[in-house]
C-alpha cells in the first residue's frame, strides 16, 4: 500500500508542477504581449510597503468586517500550512516523519493547529456568508450574480478538505505520540487524538498514510484545475493579487481615483500635435490592453464587491464593473484575432454597458485587489470617440459646445461675469497677472457661472470670502471649461485643447509666483477640483487647489467666520463622488455644517460608500434611458431620513438632487454647504 500511495501522491505532484510551470509561462507570455506601461516601475520601496500593508492588514476586506476577518485567516492559512503539505510527503513513506530541524517543536505545532482551526472556521464562515447572501439577495441584488459559482464552490471545498486533513493528521500524530494527556504539542487537537488512541499502531500508520495522500492529491488536483483555467480568478488571485496591488497606479497606496492616467501608446504619452502613424488611441482590441490591464483581469476574484456598490447596476442598467472585467478577461484569453473589437455589437462589451458608467469610483474603492475599472472604461471610451466615432448622440452637442463656447451648455462667454453684477460688493476680475495682494484665485467654473442653482453657491462663497477678509479675484471671461466632461467621456483630444488653454492662462496669471504654495486656487466644483488639481499636473503644471468647503472650514477654525445664527434645521449631507471618494474630502463639509448648528442625519450610504447622483463621467449631458434614474435612488434615500434639508458640495450633485426632490414632489430644500454657513454667519 505504501508504494501505491507514494506513486499516486508523487505522480500527481509531478504532473501538477509540470502543468503549472507550463501555464505560468503561458500566462507570463500573455502579459508580455500587453502594451507597455512604464508608470508602474518606480518607487519600489513604497510599493512594497503598501502591498504588505494592504495584504497583511487586509485594509480593503475589513470594510466587510466579518468577511474580512474570515478571509484573513484563510489567506494566512494558505501559506502558513504549507509546512503540513511537506510533512505529508514524508508521512506517506514514514508515518512518524517530522520536518527536519523543526521536528516536534511545540510552538510550531501549536501555531499550525491554531491556523488550521482558524482557517477551517474562516472557510466555513465564508461558505455560510455566500449561501445566506444567495438566499437573502437573489438575482441582480446579489453581489455573486454572474460569478462562476462552481469555481468558488470548488475552491471552498478544496480548502475545507485540506483543513480536515490537517486536523485529522494532527489527531493521528497525537495518538501516535507518547503523551497520555493534554499537552502543548497538541493543544487544540488533543480531543481528536484521544478518539484515535483506541486504534492499533498499524491502523494509525495506515490512516496517517491515507490522509496524507488525500491531502496531497486534493492539493495537487487544485493546482491542475487552476492551471487548466487561467481565467479562474477566484483561485489565481491567491498568487496574482500581490503583484496587482504592488503595481497599482499610485505607489503610495492611494486609490486609483482622482486624475485619469495619460493616454499612452506603446508606453509613451500620445502627442496630439504630432501623433505617430502607429499610435494606439485607447482600448479597442485585445492588442491594446496593457500588461497591467491583463494583470487586473486575471486577478479578479469575482467577489462582486464592486458590483454591490455600482450605481448603474443598482438602477437596473447593464453595467456591472465585475462582469465588465470578466468579459474583458475572457475575451483577452479567448482564441480570437488581435484586431477583434472589444466594444460594440456582437462584441464582449456593449455600448450601453460602456456608457452607463458615471466614473463615481465606487468599484475601484471597493475592490480588494485594486482593479482599476474606471481606467479601462475611459480607455475604451477614448477608442470609441477618437477612432470609431461611436458615442451617445447627446455628446455631439456637448463636445461642440466645449469646443466653440468653452462650456458644455454652449452659453455666451460674455455671460460668465453676469453673477458679479448681482453682488453688493466689488469683485476683482484679473486682466493680466494676479496682483500681489490677492491670496486666492476663485475659479468659478462653468456651472458656477451659468447654472442658476450653482450661481447661488458662487455668490455665497464670494460673500463669505469677503466677510472673512480674504483677498480674491476671478478670471471672468478668461475662464473656459477645465475639460473634465470631455476627458471622462473619452474625448482626450478636446481635453488636451481645453487644458492647454487653461494652463496657459494660469501661467500668465501666476507669472510672478514661482512656488506652488503661492499659486492658490479655490473651486466650488469637485470636478474642477480634480481636473485642475490633479489632471493638469500630468502636463507639468501644479497649483495649490482647495475646495471651497476646505477653505471655509479653515476660516471658521481661525475665527475669521463666526456662525452667530445657529440653525435648528435637520439636514443630511450628500458626499459628492469627486470630492469624497476621488479626493478623500469627507470631514471639512461636515465640520462646517456642524458649526452652523444643524442636526446632521447621515444616509445609510455615506462617505466612501456614498451613492452617486448620476452626473459624473459625462452623464450630466446624456439622457438616462436605461433602468431607473440614479438621482431618484439617491433622493429616496435622503428623504427617508426625514430631514428638512439636503446639503451638497457640488454643482452637478445640486442639479441632480434638486431635480430628484422636485420629481418626488417633496418640500425638502436643497442647498450648498456654503449657503448653510452664510445664513449662520450673517446677522438677521
Amino acid at each position: 500500500m505504501t508504494i501505491a500511495l507514494a506513486a499516486l501522491a508523487y505522480g500527481i505532484t509531478v504532473a501538477a508542477l509540470v502543468l503549472l510551470t507550463i501555464r505560468v509561462r503561458q500566462l507570463l507570455s500573455v502579459y508580455k504581449k500587453g502594451q507597455p506601461d512604464p508608470t508602474r516601475s518606480g518607487d519600489r520601496g513604497a510599493r512594497l510597503k503598501n502591498m504588505l500593508t494592504e495584504v497583511l492588514g487586509h485594509t480593503k476586506m475589513l470594510n466587510f468586517t466579518g468577511t474580512g476577518i474570515a478571509h484573513w485567516f484563510v489567506m494566512i492559512g494558505f501559506g502558513a500550512l504549507f509546512g503540513t503539505l511537506i510533512t505529508a510527503y514524508g508521512q506517506i513513506l514514514n508515518p512518524d516523519f517530522a520536518l527536519p530541524l523543526i521536528g516536534h517543536f511545540a510552538p510550531y505545532e501549536l501555531f499550525t493547529e491554531f491556523i488550521g482551526w482558524a482557517t477551517g472556521i474562516g472557510i466555513v464562515t465564508l461558505i455560510g456568508i455566500r449561501q445566506v447572501t444567495r438566499i437573502k439577495k437573489s438575482g441582480r441584488s446579489s453581489r455573486f450574480y454572474g460569478s462562476g459559482s462552481w469555481k468558488a464552490y470548488y475552491v471552498e471545498a478544496t480548502i475545507l478538505v485540506i483543513v480536515l486533513c490537517v486536523t485529522s493528521l494532527r489527531g493521528l500524530e497525537g495518538a501516535l505520540s507518547e503523551y497520555t494527556s493534554w499537552n502543548w504539542h497538541f493543544g487544540l487537537t488533543w480531543p481528536i487524538a484521544e478518539m484515535f488512541k483506541s486504534m492499533t499502531l498499524d491502523q494509525l500508520h495506515m490512516w496517517v498514510q491515507i490522509v496524507a495522500t488525500i491531502k496531497i492529491v486534493v492539493s495537487m488536483t487544485w493546482f491542475i484545475v487552476i492551471a487548466s483555467n487561467l481565467t479562474m480568478g477566484v483561485a489565481w488571485h491567491r498568487f496574482l493579487a500581490f503583484f496587482n496591488i504592488y503595481y497599482k497606479r499610485n505607489a503610495d497606496g492611494g486609490h486609483s481615483l482622482g486624475n485619469l492616467p495619460e493616454l499612452l501608446s506603446h508606453g509613451k504619452p500620445v502627442d496630439f500635435e504630432d501623433p505617430a502613424d502607429d499610435d494606439v488611441f485607447g482600448l479597442g482590441t485585445r492588442g491594446d490592453i496593457t500588461w497591467k490591464g491583463l494583470l487586473d483581469m486575471t486577478s479578479c476574484t469575482e467577489c462582486g464587491r464592486c458590483q454591490s456598490q455600482c450605481p448603474a447596476w443598482h438602477t437596473d442598467k447593464p453595467l456591472s464593473p465585475k462582469l465588465l472585467i470578466m468579459a474583458m478577461r475572457d475575451h483577452a484569453f479567448a482564441k480570437t484575432v488581435e484586431t477583434e473589437n472589444m466594444v460594440g455589437e456582437n462584441a464582449p462589451i456593449s455600448l450601453d454597458v460602456l456608457w452607463s458608467c458615471t466614473t463615481c469610483g465606487a468599484c475601484v474603492n471597493e475592490c480588494p485587489v485594486d482593479i482599476e475599472h474606471i481606467d479601462h472604461i475611459v480607455n475604451m471610451r477614448r477608442f470609441q470617440v477618437l477612432v470609431e466615432s461611436e458615442f451617445p448622440s447627446q455628446l455631439n452637442g456637448t463636445f461642440r459646445n466645449l469646443e466653440t463656447a468653452g462650456n458644455p451648455w454652449g452659453s455666451n462667454k460674455n455671460d460668465r461675469e453676469g453673477w458679479i453684477s448681482e453682488m453688493d460688493f466689488p469683485i476683482r476680475v484679473v486682466e493680466g497677472t494676479l496682483p500681489e495682494d490677492v491670496e486666492y484665485l476663485f475659479w468659478v467654473g462653468c456651472a458656477g457661472a451659468y447654472e442658476e442653482r450653482a450661481k447661488k453657491t458662487t455668490k455665497a462663497v464670494a460673500e463669505l470670502l469677503h466677510i472673512a477678509g480674504v483677498e480674491f479675484a476671478v478670471l471672468g471671461k478668461r475662464e473656459t471649461c477645465t475639460g473634465d466632461p470631455a476627458r471622462r467621456a473619452g474625448n482626450e483630444f478636446l481635453y488636451q485643447i481645453l487644458s492647454k488653454e487653461n494652463i496657459d492662462t494660469f501661467t500668465e496669471v501666476f507669472e510672478t509666483r514661482k512656488d506652488k504654495g503661492t499659486k492658490k486656487v479655490v473651486v466650488t466644483c469637485p470636478h474642477c477640483f480634480t481636473t485642475i488639481g490633479r489632471d493638469y499636473a500630468q502636463s507639468g503644471y501644479e497649483l495649490q487647489v482647495v475646495h471651497h468647503t476646505q477653505l471655509l472650514n479653515q476660516l471658521v477654525r481661525e475665527g475669521r467666520l463666526i456662525p452667530i445664527n445657529k440653525s435648528e434645521k435637520s439636514l443630511t449631507y450628500h458626499d459628492p463622488c469627486y470630492l469624497g471618494r476621488h479626493n478623500q474630502v469627507f470631514e471639512a463639509p461636515r465640520e462646517l455644517l456642524n458649526a452652523t448648528g444643524v442636526t446632521i442625519t447621515e444616509m445609510p450610504r455615506n462617505q466612501e460608500r456614498s451613492f452617486c447622483c448620476g452626473a459624473g463621467g459625462g452623464r450630466m449631458w446624456m439622457e438616462e434611458k436605461l433602468g431607473t434614474q440614479i438621482n431618484l435612488n439617491r433622493v429616496d434615500e435622503a428623504l427617508a431620513t426625514g430631514v428638512e434639508e439636503v446639503a451638497v458640495a457640488c454643482p452637478f450633485c445640486r442639479v441632480m438632487v434638486t431635480d430628484g426632490v422636485a420629481a418626488r414632489e417633496s418640500q425638502v430644500q436643497v442647498l450648498d454647504v456654503a449657503q448653510a454657513l452664510l445664513r449662520a454667519v450673517k446677522p438677521n
